[in-house]
């Protein structure tokens, strides 16, 4: 499009309306913010604290928890048992917990970090990453522990590990309102790492392997809040 001048002069071109996109703002502009309708019933999440809950009820009343000999019979992990071909062992350990405390701490952590990956990667995907952290955790803890070990830890570790991943992978388009949580995962983190060194049954190797798997399962995935961003 063009207008004219009077006389001689040439004529002047006038721009176009230039459309903006996606492409042409800078990161900041497409940042979503990470608590922004974070629920706090994550279903997956809670689903699981539930699963630990009647589990734990039923090795009370069963007396799982009474002696060694006992906590094996439920359910609790050990190298030399699963490489006699009891692999179940590797999921059933990670339902199991050594007491009240224990199984107190995990079912806070997982509802803290779950809530958070769940919300981030959603349901599905939390879960998956869930599911190879315990795995991995438990797979490490046959290897290089000889047991017998219990707990979720090793799940909840990936999980924690799986939503620094995103976070981090992710973090010129999710803007996370309070660095404080990386603090308080920090804390944890170290707090059941020097807690599994004096506590029978809960295992390092396990806190490690989860760790691991979580954190490079949830690196590949795409986080769902970012979907209709």
């Amino acid at each position: 499009m063009t207008i004219g001048r009077s006389g001689d002069q040439a004529l002047t071109p006038i721009a176009e309306p230039r459309v903006i996109t996606a492409d042409m703002l800078e990161p900041e502009d497409l940042r979503v913010e990470f608590e922004k309708g974070m629920s706090v019933w994550p279903k997956a999440t809670l689903w699981l604290i539930a699963l630990y809950v009647v589990a734990f009820i039923w090795q009370v009343a069963s007396g799982a928890l009474e002696s060694q000999d006992a906590i094996m019979a439920a359910g609790a992990l050990r190298g030399d048992e699963v490489m006699r071909g009891e692999v179940w062992r590797l999921v059933s350990a990670t339902f199991l917990h050594g007491g009240v405390e224990h199984i107190a701490g995990n079912a806070v952590m997982l509802y803290i970090v779950g809530m958070g990956l769940e919300h981030a990667l959603g349901t599905r995907q939390m879960l998956w990453v869930y599911g190879a952290a315990g795995l991995g955790g438990s797979l490490l803890s046959a290897l290089l522990n000889s047991g017998p070990s219990v707990g979720a830890s090793g799940a909840i570790f990936g999980v924690m590990a799986g939503l620094v991943a995103t976070l981090h992978r992710h973090r010129r388009r999710i803007q996370v309102r309070d660095h404080r949580v990386a603090a308080v995962l920090g804390i944890w983190a170290l707090w059941q790492l020097f807690n599994g060194f004096f506590t029978p049954y809960i295992d390092n190797w396990a806190h490690l392997g989860g760790a691991v798997a979580g954190f490079l399962v949830a690196w590949k995935m795409e986080p769902a809040i970012l979907e209709n961003a």
